[in-house]
């Protein structure tokens, strides 16, 4: 009860990704089994707000956990979900609007915005696996808020001046989408997930009388890793010798 407790709340009240790293590592190979599989997942992103004129793509580097649950009657078939701790969405280059000051607005004349949203995602996929090891998968992904702010960014006599705006109360708390992607799993070890993904989010951005057409986009390239798969594995394979061992009567020793 206490370790299962443990587990619960290092996982769901987790704030960085180097805590999420030490508990995985520590309690991997007790979430692994014939039928789940957990690991870590990271690699970049690139986002964009559709519908914003002459935005960029932001970069950015994601890092997270996953589940693969594998159905019992067929292991090609499973869901795959997790939480994807550190995901940051938005845009670059957006043009630079009114902060409502005088002072700041000159400063900022002719620099760029980088808008930046941070959420916790979820992903719950339906991923299959067919027998050449590439997989597809797809099905919804839910975000919840964590920040969002906009960077003011200009240059003044060679030096870079920078503004940070908050607009976290501008924005949805909750984001929802389609993700879909694939990938191909590396009998590498005790194996190595590569996926190309990408979400398309059907909940507007902004609040209120904000925009009501601009949705969030992004591509995600990432590497699975399994956590304790093969230890876990390994005590699978101790209780089952233990268990098939010949225990000989008494009487013929």
């Amino acid at each position: 009860m206490k370790k299962g407790f443990l587990i619960f709340v290092t996982f769901f009240c987790i704030s960085t990704a180097q805590s999420q790293v030490l508990i995985s590592l520590i309690f991997g190979d007790k979430l692994n089994s014939q039928f789940l599989e957990f690991g870590l997942e990271g690699g970049a992103n690139f986002s964009t707000i559709s519908n914003m004129g002459s935005s960029a793509l932001n970069p950015g580097f994601n890092l997270g956990f996953y589940f693969d649950l594998r159905s019992r009657k067929n292991p090609a078939w499973m869901i795959n979900t997790g939480v994807i701790v550190k995901s940051p969405m938005g845009a670059k280059d957006i043009p630079v609007y009114s902060l409502n000051d005088e002072n700041l607005d000159n400063t900022f004349a002719g620099g760029h915005v980088n808008r930046e949203i941070r959420y916790f995602n979820v992903p719950i996929l339906i991923k299959y696996q067919f027998k050449n090891n590439i997989y597809l998968k797809a099905g919804p992904q839910f975000g919840l808020l964590a920040k969002a702010f906009d960077e003011f960014k200009n240059e003044i006599n060679s030096d870079d001046v920078v503004y940070k705006k908050n607009i976290r109360d501008q924005i949805h708390v909750i984001d929802a989408g389609l993700a879909f992607g694939a990938g191909y799993h590396l009998n590498v070890g005790h194996g190595l997930n590569l996926t190309v993904q990408y979400y398309y989010g059907l909940v507007t951005v902004m609040k209120g009388d904000g925009p009501n057409n601009q949705y969030n986009r992004s591509l995600y390239v990432t590497a699975g890793l399994p956590i304790g798969k093969g230890k876990a594995a390994q005590k699978r394979a101790e209780k089952e010798a233990e268990l098939n061992k010949v225990v000989l009567p008494e009487d013929e020793k």
